[in-house]
């Protein structure tokens, strides 16, 4: 038996031998690229790679927060608890006007309508318009987003000139092990919140696609300022080759909001949640529609296309602001009627192409990265206003008895080419050395009636320049690195700034475009898996800063605010994020899990120039501060976090006595809030989210507007309840 074994065995060798000679070795294959997300704590904050994709992140200050690993209440996109852990991110919460598009900012940047950041979905833009009206409207379903990306100043090379850089919204991607997933989330909170978001989403064959509808309807915290919002997304990827990859993506927004108005100070004090307005209303349907290409032409050259179609609108009626915030909406006597609102109507239409190359090249024994190539937009934006609408309460755009005051077509063209390159001097050490160069074409034609007068314009202007910039990046150890960099930045006049919105704001008709640039130096990494950090500093220079200055009208004695170039700015501070994971250091196994962190900036902005110089720049709190403790046992989550944001000022005057006449001038008082919100992991496919927001019920404000939604204090949200049930098959 025994040699018949032995004889069995070698007959099988030699016919092993034989098919290994017959049967050719398969020849190494290409595997798809993977994107490095660097640090990625269950909890907390990490940062991106040194490259992804056709990008350049090596030596910039980047951000990355991958959702489902927090505690937080997206059904509402409370950005406290989404994006709170970023250092320094500033909040306009306007949520308290019934208008939802919360605006961000940072480094004692505007943050309304997050008008100083670059806000993209996927990696392509969704505001109205690059430079003439980058106003914030539209955002994707945070249910339905897998992280979000952050990039400072510095991103200035690869995606614009913007002071305040890139915030980029990933959405998540369809099951690639499975043909079809379903998921579904319900939530119900206070001021009757409801909020219904389905997906499904899979792979079949080499297309992978994804899908969400999310229907958000509430009354609101204060009168007047229910809410009813559709928000859909479809996207396919096919992998047509081993080298192209396409993609196909449609986003849409469907809303219908109701405005209670602006509060003067005494009104806020005396009780925020009253309304002063109840028929104020807005529309803005959106809708993008979005073709990708990647292309691998070799191993080491990725080439991408991104074309991005905008068709969407803006529409309101309102009560005109005349007399401000304290000005009663009352019927008229004489005519038993209310008086008549003002109509509004913004259409956008722009395309927006993006080509990029990024090729790996070897330069003194060492693999470095360029990356290059070019932008080219065009949009277009009809701004029609003044128009006389009814008298009734509903949401009704029809003009009664006249057309509009004004009527503007404005035209963007914008060409952009750039270079940027890793160039690694040492295993350990690299520098990243970038231009760009940026040619704006602004086209403006239309007219205005003023006093009885009608007043037309044709104007055309064309704008280039050159922005260079640097980082490096040094590895400290297997998992920190110092990095460091800088780089200009632009911001040209957009429309809003060229056009009053209403008769207690004024424009500076020798308003001029705004420069700088932007600094970083810091440090960050993870020591193990307890310790996660990033502490830098920075260093601002905006000249030409457009402000608004609170003013006497010689002749009337009214007040007005002018929108003008205030003077030249410095912003400059420390951002730093600690996030530790006590049980993690004492490495004992146990189904408890703990972490804490802390994310702090201190920004010192003020201005060096000019009649205000050494005073504040508005809308810049010095101190940000949020501190968040996580605790977790077997299927459950709690989180509680804590966020402090110190006072600011309303304009360049840094009046700090209110004006009930002047919807800006006063603080902004410091204010804190607290949040608690937690996950419970029911069943396998089955979860259960719920939370408390604002647990203190504390009355705080962000913004004080001179328009809408306003104008006046728009007050921010008191306690709030939600409860969400989540299932997935």
């Amino acid at each position: 038996m025994a040699n018949r074994a032995t004889l069995l065995a070698a007959l099988l060798s030699l016919q092993l031998k034989a098919l290994a000679q017959v049967v050719p070795t398969p020849a190494p294959k290409a595997l798809d690229e993977v994107r490095v997300l660097g640090l990625k704590s269950k909890n907390g904050l990490g940062n991106l790679g040194e490259v992804g994709g056709a990008i350049i992140y090596a030596g910039k200050k980047t951000e990355v927060l991958v959702l489902d690993s927090l505690d937080a209440n997206t059904a509402l996109n409370n950005p406290r608890q989404i994006l709170g852990r970023i250092p320094g991110m500033n909040f306009s919460e306007t949520e308290g006007a019934g208008f939802p598009a919360n605006g961000i900012g940072l480094r004692g940047l505007n943050p309304v309508q997050s008008v100083e950041m670059n806000v993209r979905q996927n990696g392509y833009n969704i505001t109205a318009d690059l430079y003439g009206y980058p106003e914030t409207y539209y955002l994707p379903a945070m249910e339905a987003v897998e992280r979000v990306e952050v990039t400072r100043g510095a991103a200035s090379l690869q995606f614009g000139p913007q002071f305040g850089g890139v915030v980029n919204y990933v959405m998540r991607q369809g099951a690639k092990d499975k043909p079809f997933e379903l998921a579904l989330r319900q939530t119900g909170g206070s001021f009757g919140l409801f909020n219904s978001f389905t997906s499904v989403g899979g792979q079949v064959g080499k297309l992978n696609y994804y899908a969400y509808g999310q229907y958000r309807r509430q009354e609101g915290w204060r009168p007047n300022s229910g809410l009813s919002q559709a928000t859909a997304y479809a996207g396919l990827s096919y992998q047509a080759t081993d080298k192209l990859k396409l993609c196909l993506e449609y986003s849409l927004l469907r809303n219908k909001i109701q405005m209670p108005g602006g509060l003067t100070d005494s009104l806020f004090n005396a009780n925020p949640r009253q309304s002063t307005r109840a028929r104020n209303w807005l529309q803005s349907p959106w809708n993008v529609l979005t073709l990708t290409a990647d292309y691998r032409l070799s191993d080491r050259t990725l080439l991408t296309l991104k074309t991005a179609g905008n068709l969407s609108r803006r529409a309101l009626v309102w009560r005109n602001e005349d007399g401000g915030a304290a000005a009663p909406d009352t019927v008229d006597r004489a005519t038993g009627q209310f008086v008549p609102r003002e109509v509004e109507n913004e259409t956008f239409r722009s395309l927006t192409n993006e080509l990029r190359l990024r090729t790996d090249y070897r330069l003194l024994g060492l693999d470095n990265t360029l990356a290059v190539g070019v932008r080219y937009f065009a949009g277009y934006m009809h701004r029609q206003g003044g128009g006389p609408g009814s008298t009734a309460a509903d949401l009704d755009l029809n003009l009664y008895g006249g057309g509009y005051e004004y009527d503007f077509a404005f035209r963007t063209q914008n060409v952009a080419p750039f270079a940027e390159t890793v160039i690694r001097l040492s295993s350990r050490f690299s520098l990243t050395p970038g231009v760009r160069y940026e040619f704006i074409n602004s086209k403006a034609q239309g007219y205005k009636e003023q006093d009885g007068t009608l007043l037309t314009t044709r104007e055309s202007r064309n704008r280039s320049l050159l922005l260079v910039g640097a980082g490096a990046q040094f590895q400290a150890t297997t998992g920190t690195a110092f990095y460091g960099n800088v780089s200009q930045a632009y911001r040209p006049i957009d429309y809003s700034a060229l056009l009053p919105f209403g008769v207690t704001s004024k424009i500076d008709p020798n308003l001029k475009d705004s420069n700088g640039y932007n600094a970083d130096l810091g440090y960050r990494g993870a020591v193990g898996e307890w310790l996660n950090f990033d502490v830098g500093a920075f260093y601002l220079r905006y000249n030409r800063r457009i402000g608004t200055l609170a003013l006497v009208d010689p002749v009337t004695g009214s007040n007005y605010s002018l929108r003008t170039n205030v003077a030249d700015s410095e912003h400059k501070g420390v951002e730093s994020y600690l996030e530790i994971s006590p049980l993690k250091l004492l490495a004992a196994p146990s189904r408890h899990r703990l972490s804490a962190f802390n994310s702090l900036a201190y920004v010192d902005a003020r201005y060096v120039s000019g009649e205000f110089a050494g005073k504040r720049v508005e809308y810049a709190p010095k101190v940000i501060e949020r501190v968040g403790l996580t605790y977790g046992y077997g299927q459950l989550s709690l989180t509680g976090q804590y966020s402090y944001t110190s006072s600011s000022f309303g304009e360049a005057n840094n009046l700090a006595a209110p004006d009930n006449e002047n919807p800006l001038q006063g603080l902004v008082p410091a204010y804190a809030v607290w949040d608690i919100s937690g996950t419970y992991h029911c069943l396998q496919n089955l979860d259960l989210k719920a939370g408390v927001n604002n647990l203190t019920d504390a009355r705080y404000f962000t913004r004080r507007t001179d328009e809408y939604p306003g104008p006046g204090i728009i007050p921010g949200l008191g306690r709030s309840f939600y409860c969400t049930l989540a299932a997935k098959f």
